[in-house]
């Protein structure tokens, strides 16, 4: 049992953790720019802060979603990485294609539970296929991110629950902590 409450705890802080950086830097950026920025952002840090405490967004059992369905994030990145940089047909489109097609999937087999769980699945890989070759130097760099969108993807099942925005959140911090690590690297 601790170590599921352990879990969930770094899911939460890990996410949390992300967003707060990045609403910083973009405080930080608007600071003497636009004051009504800066002040917007600086609201919703301390929202971020919180507010996460008072909104019912996760179960209160212990679920995860199963390997089977989580290898595909890495897949679906690497199909939309290589229509984005290797043939050319740009980010949005090569999204776009890659979750019509993962849609479709479910209709092999309608009464298929497993089937149903992979289209977000792919559409979570397939934000991470988005990125910039700026910000996403090698297709290994997109597998990693993967992976690691993959275990947030997994660790997260019953978390943040009606939230907009989770798959997108979860490729967000899948590259942010691969290149947080690159940099660490270099």
């Amino acid at each position: 049992m601790k170590k599921h409450k352990a879990l969930r705890l770094f899911m939460i802080i890990h996410v949390i953790g992300i967003q707060i950086t990045f609403m910083t830097m973009i405080f930080r950026e608007n600071y003497d720019t636009n004051n009504y920025a800066a002040l917007l952002a600086l609201f919703l840090i301390t929202l971020l802060l919180f507010g996460h405490k008072y909104v019912d967004l996760h179960h209160s059992e212990y679920a995860y979603e199963k390997i089977a369905v989580v290898v595909l994030i890495p897949i679906g990145a690497v199909i939309t990485y290589t229509l984005n940089n290797i043939v050319g047909l740009g980010s949005v489109l090569s999204a776009g294609i890659v979750g019509t097609t993962a849609s479709f999937i479910p209709k092999i087999k309608k009464q298929s539970r497993y089937l149903k769980k992979l289209p977000p699945a792919l559409y979570c890989g397939a934000f991470i296929g988005m990125s910039s070759s700026e910000i996403t130097p090698s297709i290994y760099f997109i597998i990693a991110a993967g992976m690691v969108a993959g275990l947030f993807y997994m660790f997260s099942k019953n978390l943040f629950l009606g939230v907009g925005g989770k798959l997108g959140t979860i490729a967000f911090a899948g590259v942010v902590t691969v290149s947080l690590i690159y940099w660490l690297s270099l």
